[in-house]
């Protein structure tokens, strides 16, 4: 008896410990939301590139949003694993969204990208610049391309978004080589009001 007690106490302390985990996870990402929002409010300010915490080696670069789903999301300088892990980003070598030229923005297929798989072509998509300009793109294309194929997309070129996340969305195991691509052409920019960020989000 005395062994079934000691085991059912240490299944309780395991289980006790996993439901703290994800608790804790879930409540670091709620925080870095909120901070880096903060950060993203202080670089429309005109205070420049802001840290959203004081370790933090990345910072809000754009806002992106999909009107017809309802998404916002910070755009983070940088495609780092350490940078995805608290939103989409932005691959340095390429133009910054929102600019002349090809914008390259990464982000994870189970969290922050996911809805990509949900734009449809001719869909809308604004980017927020740091200078608080919103430049509006139109979802032109998807694709799922191979990157052991060598697949190669020029940096040269029209002002444009490329999104991309692994594929497929519901691998059970991650990484692999295969990547969906959406590639949206800008359309009109103007200085409107700055993007709202969702509550749900």
């Amino acid at each position: 008896m005395m062994g079934v007690r000691i085991l059912a106490l240490l299944l309780c302390l395991l289980g006790g410990g996993m439901l703290f985990k994800s608790f804790w996870i879930e409540a670091k990402a709620w925080l870095a939301e909120g901070l880096i929002e903060t950060a993203w409010q202080h670089t429309l300010a005109g205070e420049g590139p802001t840290a959203p915490w004081p370790w933090a080696d990345t910072w809000p670069v754009a806002r992106l949003e999909s009107p017809r789903l309802g998404i916002t999301r910070l755009v983070l300088n940088g495609d780092s694993g350490a940078a995805m892990a608290f939103g989409p980003g932005w691959t340095e070598h390429t133009t910054l969204p929102g600019e002349e030229g090809r914008s390259f923005i990464s982000g994870h297929r189970d969290t922050h990208f996911r809805f990509l798989k949900d734009l449809l072509i001719g869909d809308e998509l604004k980017v927020q610049r740091a200078d608080g300009k919103i430049v509006v793109f139109r979802v032109a294309e998807s694709q799922i391309v191979d990157q052991q194929q060598g697949w190669h997309i020029s940096l040269e070129g029209p002002q444009e978004l490329l999104l991309v996340t692994c594929y497929p969305f519901d691998a059970v195991m991650p990484g692999g080589p295969m990547r969906y691509i959406v590639r949206a052409e800008k359309t009109v920019e103007s200085g409107g009001p700055h993007i709202p960020y969702p509550e749900d989000i």
